[in-house]
């Protein structure tokens, strides 16, 4: 982490004619000590920089802070804030380094190293059972590069039926959402979500976007994609729950499990949610030592029914107990 420790002390020098290491130790969260060694270190590595001593002093670059020492275009200095932006994969550590070095940009790049930052939102739960990898669809950096300097589009977009449509949208931000990615725009219907390998062309109109002030990215993405979980999982299951068994049923349905309270004999409510009842009623029929299913009737019914078959298949083959796992070998 020393280097981007040294990176942001330089734009801070570079973003301020002086500094302190007091101001540095601050803006970077590092103690003193720390920081003085770091701005001797840039001073040893040929940076420019020097400090001047008693009341007032500080560190300076020689030449003042008109030079870009950075070297950032601002096609670089957007592409470094998108490493940082919410969702990321990058290291906790490595996104605050990054975010602190806003403060330091030159001013033309600022405003579009912040809307970098808060971009894009990568989200590691995938639809389904898809093991695709994500490619970057067509016109991506075109949406992008729209959401960061925040300009309306012209969309063409073709629906799941094929039909194409043509519409100004305001886009907002770009989810990620295992191998396919969505656009998080207004448009004149209200908010919309579009998948961005759908869009069949894009044209900035140059009119800005209409940004809520309360818009936030991460929020909007959640509750989108809670939304389309529970409509493409409309079946819920009522259960109780030995506690032992919380951890096997949030391995085995992830976010298809809400947990609820405790009962008075200790076991815990809790709904699953499935595609249809006989789907749920199947996933559920091994987890009989944990659960005992309450509703709805028809999942019930598909339990009792996948039951009489295993007995009716198995019961007169059942053998001595065996009080440990089957040998393989």
């Amino acid at each position: 982490m020393r280097a981007d420790r040294l990176l942001a002390t330089l734009l801070l020098l570079q973003h301020r004619e002086q500094v302190t290491a007091a101001e540095v130790a601050r803006e970077l969260e590092i103690s003193e000590r720390t920081a003085r060694r770091d701005l001797d270190a840039l001073g040893m590595a040929g940076v420019p920089v020097y400090s001047v001593r008693g009341r007032g002093g500080g560190w300076r670059l020689v030449g003042g802070a008109r030079t870009d020492l950075s070297g950032l275009t601002s096609r670089e200095a957007r592409a470094l804030f998108l490493a940082a932006g919410p969702a990321s994969s990058v290291t906790p550590a490595v996104k605050a380094a990054l975010r602190k070095l806003v403060h330091a940009l030159p001013e033309p790049f600022r405003a579009q190293a912040e809307a970098a930052a808060s971009s894009l939102v990568m989200d590691p739960q995938r639809w389904g059972s898809s093991r695709v990898e994500p490619r970057p669809p067509r016109f991506l950096d075109e949406l992008q590069d729209a959401v960061i300097r925040g300009v309306q589009v012209r969309l063409g977009y073709i629906d799941r039926e094929r039909s194409e449509t043509e519409r100004t949208v305001h886009p907002l931000g770009i989810a990620a959402k295992g191998p396919s990615w969505y656009l998080v725009a207004n448009t004149g219907a209200g908010r919309r979500t579009f998948r961005i390998d759908r869009v069949s062309s894009v044209d900035p109109t140059g009119d800005p976007v209409h940004r809520p002030d309360d818009f936030d990215l991460a929020e909007s993405w959640r509750a989108i994609a809670d939304e389309v979980e529970r409509k493409r999982t409309p079946v819920e299951a009522r259960a109780l729950c030995v506690p032992d068994g919380i951890g096997v049923l949030r391995m085995g349905f992830g976010d298809r499990l809400d947990v609820g309270g405790a009962t008075t004999d200790g076991r815990i409510e809790v709904v699953i949610r499935g595609h249809d009842e006989y789907k749920l009623a199947g996933e559920l029929a091994g987890l009989v030592a944990y659960v005992h299913v309450t509703g709805p009737p028809g999942v019930r019914d598909h339990l009792a029914s996948i039951g009489n078959v295993l007995v009716e298949r198995y019961g007169t083959d059942v053998g001595p107990r065996r009080s440990g796992p089957r040998n393989s070998g």
